[in-house]
């Protein structure tokens, strides 16, 4: 064990596409750990030889167990254990969190060593909104559920930042076209690498763009905020809060109708009020 590595959990970000990324913190981290965990050892070897780092390799992934969790636990109180995934940073749409929570348990020293975020870089190139972005990861592969789950982030007031893969993105965007509408996006791939490319447009533009024509590499979408919504009129707000009055109580038809039309809920509910008695 390097003397100067003490023993511990180090999470290390990895290169997402030029070793040229690779941090001299990092490299030295990974030069002085006594194990190396890491998703896919073929895919590490590559980036382990580029550093010089010669600790063994143990598979590590989302499929490990949790007797695989132990044995790595029982290591970190005598020896320095590096985390890394096959690029960019681990536990970001990786497996590791886990890992994490149990060696702070355990009362292990947790370190990061921080460094490239595909998620982060994509969202630097889109020229969207990044005041407030929502990290979504992949949609489901099955329509129904990936419907579902794009209707449940529908609403949500900041960028979208989702991970996919080349045979899969006509799909999704058509997908994020039908469930979000006439939104800004971008599709990034190839990060940091020769053929970096950022192409920009509406979802339903990015949709025909990339319809049936599957691009290689890896994948970011980033999905503009929902449009502002002009002030609801009164005859709206009238409109609508007659027809949540025919179910709903007074307050949970104010409610309903707050979140629907983005009003202040004590305008609503007052209006609610006059329209009709609680029920």
């Amino acid at each position: 064990m390097n003397a100067s590595l003490p023993p511990g959990l180090y999470i290390v970000a990895t290169p997402i596409g030029n070793l040229g990324d690779l941090s001299p913190r990092a490299a030295q981290t990974l030069r002085g750990a006594s194990l190396i965990l890491a998703e896919d050892k073929r895919v590490s070897a590559k980036l382990l030889a580029h550093t010089g780092a010669t600790a063994p390799m143990w598979t590590y992934h989302d499929h490990s167990s949790e007797a695989d969790r132990d044995a790595v636990l029982a290591r970190l109180a005598n020896e320095a254990v590096a985390l890394i995934s096959d690029a960019g940073t681990p536990l970001i749409s990786d497996p590791g969190y886990k890992l994490v929570r149990a060696a702070r348990v355990a009362g292990h020293q947790v370190h990061t060593i921080p460094g490239p975020c595909a998620a982060v870089a994509a969202l630097t190139l889109a020229g969207l909104p990044t005041d407030r972005f929502l990290f979504v990861g992949f949609l489901p592969a099955k329509a129904k559920a990936r419907g579902e789950a794009i209707a449940e982030i529908a609403s949500i007031r900041a960028s979208l930042v989702l991970y996919e893969s080349g045979p899969r993105l006509g799909e999704a965007l058509l997908a994020l076209r039908d469930g979000l509408g006439s939104r800004d996006a971008a599709v990034v791939r190839e990060i940091s690498k020769l053929h970096e490319e950022c192409r920009t447009g509406t979802l339903a533009e990015l949709a025909d763009r990339y319809a049936g024509a599957a691009p290689k590499g890896e994948i970011v979408i980033v999905v503009g905020p929902p449009p502002e919504r002009e002030a609801a009129s009164d005859e709206e707000l009238d409109a609508a809060l007659q027809a949540a009055l025919t179910s709903m109580t007074a307050s949970r038809a104010a409610a309903h109708v707050a979140e629907l039309l983005n009003l202040p809920r004590k305008r609503v509910y007052a209006r609610a009020l006059t329209l009709g008695p609680d029920r």
